[in-house]
């Protein structure tokens, strides 16, 4: 009974049957041809795999792709690589700054010693009693001859040959000028209580912050080696990474700190990492 019924099955799937295309007034055959339900499946299998394969390869091939929920466009994959590059590049940069920032904080908290200034100076560094200044005598013949060419040590002046126009911080008397010998590497200018004080060019804050010794600071990067800084602040406007244009008001004077007598803006100008007088480029008058 059993192969009775795999031999219908086979009957059924081998039987053939005419297919005839008549003429609907003259009954005329027009054409016909024989299929059975075997050749029937195998053709639909193998026109459904064709139709699939057709359809996928057409939306993969295509903009056709970029209608699809869960596609990206190819725009837009480029302009993503574009980003992924330039936020590592602003990673790098900001790594960069950080550390940079970092080393100026631990400058101006003391915690890098480096050279021994007066109360007020930025940068402190080793006992100015260990230290023999006495020049010897061909010392001394080399900086007179220095002196009378006209040209500078590193603690007197720094190269005037900039394109930044400085302009002052704020308007007042000078009570004490930038001694070098004395090691006051700022120029201190007497002001009222809350008097603005400016920014002298176009720079970045890269530091703010108060100290017990020299109140509230702010200090500006200005670029070619440039960085002002401002003392004994009574407050001060702008936060750090802040840009700057200059003459734009960044704080108020006041009296701010252990080391303050008065009212007054401290003000140093540094060049290269060197302290330069800032009377040297800007007319405080």
């Amino acid at each position: 009974m059993e192969k009775s019924r795999k031999e219908k099955i086979k009957e059924k799937l081998t039987f053939k049957y005419r297919f005839v295309v008549l003429n609907e007034d003259t009954f005329e055959e027009r054409f016909s041809f024989k299929l059975n339900r075997l050749n029937a499946f195998v053709f639909g299998g193998i026109f459904s795999v064709l139709l699939i394969s057709l359809t996928i390869l057409f939306i993969t091939l295509t903009p056709l792709k970029e209608y699809i929920q869960g596609y990206s466009s190819s725009e837009m994959q480029k302009e993503t690589t574009d980003l992924v590059y330039k936020v590592d590049s602003l990673n790098q940069i900001l790594s960069v700054n950080d550390l940079y920032i970092e080393n100026i904080q631990q400058v101006l908290k003391g915690e890098i010693k480096r050279v021994t200034f007066n109360k007020d100076s930025v940068l402190r560094q080793f006992q100015i009693d260990e230290i023999d200044f006495a020049p010897s005598s061909v010392d001394s013949l080399f900086r007179e001859e220095v002196e009378q060419m006209d040209r500078f040590s590193v603690f007197q002046q720094a190269k005037k040959n900039t394109d930044i126009v400085f302009s002052s911080p704020i308007k007042g008397q000078i009570t004490e000028q930038y001694d070098d010998q004395e090691k006051h590497f700022a120029v201190d200018i007497a002001v009222d209580q809350d008097t603005p004080v400016k920014t002298v060019a176009d720079g970045t804050v890269i530091f703010t912050g108060f100290t017990a010794d020299t109140g509230y600071v702010i200090v500006i990067e200005h670029g070619q080696g440039f960085t002002s800084i401002y003392k004994h602040n009574a407050s001060i406007f702008k936060e750090q990474g802040a840009l700057v244009k200059s003459g734009e008001v960044i704080a108020s004077a006041g009296s701010t700190g252990n080391f303050s007598t008065g009212a007054h803006l401290h003000f140093e100008l540094w060049n290269d990492g060197y302290p330069v007088n800032p009377t040297n480029y800007i007319n405080f008058d």
